[in-house]
């Protein structure tokens, strides 16, 4: 897995920019509004597409991080939607206090730090996926979802493709992308087996 992600950019190579477009903006949508696209390594994809925009001109950088930033936004305006229309009444056909301490919780996280959870979860693997649906879910009050998701989808889908786009321009982080995406591949793992046992526990 860390050896097919560390690759991406010279897989990418290969992609008529069209598909490329679509390639992306089909993967960074489906890791943030669809639950089980959460193993998606979007960082290291996101980098290596930059890499790609910037040795290949037939690549508009601008059509590219266009495409990424709405795939990016609408993905985690599906999941809000979705955590609201069906995460929400799932939640409230359980009547047991458990469950209503867990949603009293929630509200109150979200009411007051909603906002910038929903911009600092873009750059944490597999959080950035799960933290819409349960913020629709907790009735964080949607235009401040809408506000935050715009500027995550922003900083994080247009601003680490930009970097891989100005990276190329050096030849030391060229050779390194494979460390780089071998990096995020292991973040995602080991943020994901911390939370795990943090639950457990």
């Amino acid at each position: 897995m860390i050896e097919l992600a560390a690759s991406f950019d010279s897989q990418f190579e290969s992609i008529p920019p069209f598909y490329l477009y679509l390639l992306i903006g089909a993967i960074v949508f489906v890791e943030t509004g669809i639950l089980l696209g959460f193993f998606l390594p979007g960082d290291s994809i996101l980098f290596s597409a930059g890499l790609v925009a910037a040795a290949h001109g037939e690549v508009n950088i601008v059509i590219l991080v266009s495409v990424i930033f709405l795939a990016a936004f609408f993905g985690d305006q599906v999941g809000f939607v979705l955590g609201r229309t069906i995460g929400r009444p799932y939640l409230e056909k359980h009547k047991g206090p458990r469950i209503q301490k867990m949603i009293e919780n929630s509200e109150r996280f979200y009411e007051r730090t909603g906002w910038w959870a929903v911009v600092a979860a873009r750059f944490f693997p597999w959080i950035r996926t799960f933290v819409p649906p349960i913020a629709g879910a907790s009735k964080m009050n949607y235009y401040k979802f809408l506000s935050a998701n715009a500027l995550g989808a922003l900083l994080w889908g247009v601003g680490i493709t930009l970097a891989g786009y100005y990276a190329a321009t050096l030849p030391w982080v060229k050779s390194s992308s494979y460390a780089l995406a071998a990096f995020f591949i292991t973040a995602s793992v080991v943020s994901s087996l911390v939370n795990y046992l943090r639950h457990r526990r």
